[in-house]
């Protein structure tokens, strides 16, 4: 698995805030960019991949581990 190129620490953080701030980093990234969010909000695992789909980028992994949620998505620049 290669390195993201972005990473967001979004532990904490409450909804709408991790879905906000994972959509600010993929209206700035390039064509390619990979973006890895870290989030512990549980509506997360809805909204993060909502976003991602209606944006048209491309998720390419989600993973949980305890209580973080770890979602790697590749910026279509759009």
């Amino acid at each position: 698995m290669s390195e993201p190129s972005v990473r967001l620490d979004l532990r904490g953080l409450k909804c709408p805030l991790p879905a906000l701030h994972t959509r600010r980093a993929l209206e700035r990234a390039s064509a390619g960019t990979l973006i890895e969010v870290e989030c512990t909000d549980p509506m997360s695992v809805i909204d993060i991949p909502a976003l991602v789909r209606q944006a048209g980028h491309q998720l390419e992994g989600e993973a949980k581990s305890a209580s973080t949620f770890t979602f790697r998505i590749r910026a279509t620049g759009r």
